[in-house]
């Protein structure tokens, strides 16, 4: 797998800074939804021709690098019932 770097990008014109698959508008949120949703690489692919397994990788990869350098609350799970 390559640097998720060369894939995902942020650019303020499209979809207001979302981070996106290069040459697309195709947001992080979007993939990482479909897959929360029980989705497999295939049926991305198959939906959104121009999505390839690396892009979704990289995806990926770029929300474990977010999730590694971000700070977190402790929400009490009892409260948000």
């Amino acid at each position: 797998m390559s640097d998720w770097r060369e894939r995902i990008v942020s650019d303020p014109d499209i979809l207001r800074g979302k981070p996106v698959v290069r040459g697309t508008r195709l947001s992080v949120e979007l993939i990482l939804g479909w897959l929360a949703q029980g989705w497999t690489h295939e049926m991305l692919q198959e939906s959104y021709p121009q999505l390839t397994r690396e892009d979704i990788l990289a995806a990926l990869a770029y929300t474990t690098a977010l999730l590694r350098e971000e700070s977190y609350l402790t929400i009490d799970q009892r409260a948000a019932a």
